[in-house]
């Protein structure tokens, strides 16, 4: 016990007395004192005592489509802790090929009595779908936020990177280091963050080289899925068409652009430059490090779990987009266009 009083009060930097009164539920200590006392309980793998523990405000449910993309995962950790921060309790649904799908799943969390649903990418992104489920579920009296994606069909509230954005950003970084032959690899163009991508990348494409907005659309914007392969298949058409530059809307894609060049013999920056989309944890330590449009998973996960509480509060937000900006992380995957470097 001696041991692990030390331990406790090394992690939370506090004294061993202290560590002993927050365990034994007495008073007199800071509520924040109390507060690292109890993560650093969390952190070192001990059991909370009984009487410590949260009694929870609630369940509230996080719809994802996979967990194979890390930035899915990311998301998902800083909305968990948002919420438990607030005393709510997590539920992770996780949609899979062939299982479950969202409608099941919300149905699932309905039937638990969840207090709120945060939605992650799901089919309010999809322009196709159907957004009469939302509007059922508004029906029901259960909150809920939606993030990645936006419909003017659907009352509730929207959380979303600055997709345009990201593609200036993206592609002026490209054209600052010489590229003229810029290329696009996203996913199916059905999705509100494609057309939004499109859209910015077009834009950027056409004020900073000069071309048509067609000829931009049909050789230099290639669909594919989100995923390695996908990137890998949407890279081996646009190399075809002699693009020296390759910006993905996923950094799954941006992995998948690096191997379709390296299986032409070609090396990445030197011949290929490639610009991921996310940040995704681990993906500054590729090979080589990717340069990415950083999307602000932090704060956005907490503006959803933040709007949501409102909602559940009987504050709702109104029926608006919250939008955030991304910024570009410049690391080792782009480098000056091909003909650039034999300039004097």
């Amino acid at each position: 016990m001696t041991t692990r009083l030390a331990d406790i009060a090394a992690q939370a930097g506090v004294s061993e007395a202290t560590v002993s009164r927050v365990l034994n539920g007495k008073p007199g200590v800071a509520a924040t004192t109390r507060q690292s006392v109890l993560a650093a309980l969390d952190v070192l793998g001990y059991e909370r005592p009984v009487r410590l523990r949260q009694r929870s405000a609630g369940l509230v449910g996080l719809i994802t489509p996979e967990l194979e993309n890390p930035i899915f995962p990311a998301l998902a950790q800083v909305i968990g802790q948002a919420l438990t921060r607030q005393g709510y309790t997590p539920v992770l649904a996780t949609q899979t090929p062939g299982g479950s799908t969202e409608d099941e799943l919300t149905e699932m969390l309905v039937d638990r009595g969840v207090a709120g649903i945060i939605y992650v990418s799901g089919l309010h992104a999809d322009t196709t779908a159907d957004m009469q489920r939302y509007e059922q579920l508004r029906a029901q009296g259960v909150p809920f936020v939606l993030v990645d994606g936006f419909s003017p069909k659907v009352q509730a509230p929207f959380i979303s990177p600055d997709d345009r954005a990201a593609m200036t950003l993206a592609v002026t970084h490209l054209v600052s280091l010489g590229h003229t032959r810029i290329g696009l690899a996203l996913g199916p163009k059905r999705f509100v963050p494609v057309q939004r991508k499109i859209d910015g990348f077009v834009r950027a494409v056409q004020d900073q080289l000069g071309l048509h907005a067609e000829t931009i659309e049909s050789e230099l914007v290639q669909h594919s899925l989100y995923t390695l392969e996908g990137g890998q298949a949407a890279t081996n058409a646009l190399i075809d068409r002699d693009c020296t530059a390759i910006v993905c809307a996923s950094d799954m894609m941006a992995l998948g652009a690096i191997r379709a060049a390296r299986q032409r013999g070609l090396s990445v920056p030197q011949d290929v430059s490639v610009v991921g989309f996310d940040d995704s944890p681990l993906i500054a330590f590729t090979d080589p490090p990717l340069t990415t449009v950083r999307k602000p998973v932090p704060a956005m996960g907490q503006a959803a779990v933040r709007t949501l509480l409102e909602e559940i509060g009987g504050t709702p937000a109104p029926h608006s987009e919250f939008v955030f900006m991304p910024e570009l992380v410049v690391r080792g995957s782009t480098a000056s266009a091909p003909g650039e470097r034999n300039r004097p």
